[in-house]
């Protein structure tokens, strides 16, 4: 059985994780009995199961290595795509190192 304690901190958590979403979450965590099930749920809802997860990282990836400025782009235009593949990345917690992302940007840039 658990401890006042523990019962609190439950309770602590789940008002939070509640609070923090909106109508359309809190119909997915409605049965949810404990903080842990709530965040699981959000967790599946937003990154999928690991196999998900793990696919979407290798399609940004390649989306990553294959990214070239398109000819018809601005740079500003070209950049807004880049930027938006990377925070998908760093979402899933996938971190490219800044020194990479500028040398994959000037690479990507045309001669002109």
């Amino acid at each position: 059985m658990p401890t006042t304690k523990v019962i609190e901190k439950n309770f602590r958590a789940k008002k939070i994780l509640v609070c923090g979403i909106g109508p359309n979450e809190y119909n997915r965590i409605l049965a949810c009995q404990s903080a842990k099930e709530i965040w699981e749920a959000l967790q599946t809802a937003h990154e999928g199961t690991t196999q998900v997860k793990q696919s979407k990282i290798n399609m940004l990836t390649t989306k990553y290595e294959l990214f070239r400025m398109n000819d018809d782009e601005s740079i500003q235009d070209m950049h807004t795509r880049f930027t938006s593949i990377i925070n998908e990345l760093h979402s899933l917690g996938e971190i490219i190192l800044r020194n990479k992302l500028v040398r994959k940007i000037l690479s990507v840039l045309p001669g002109s």
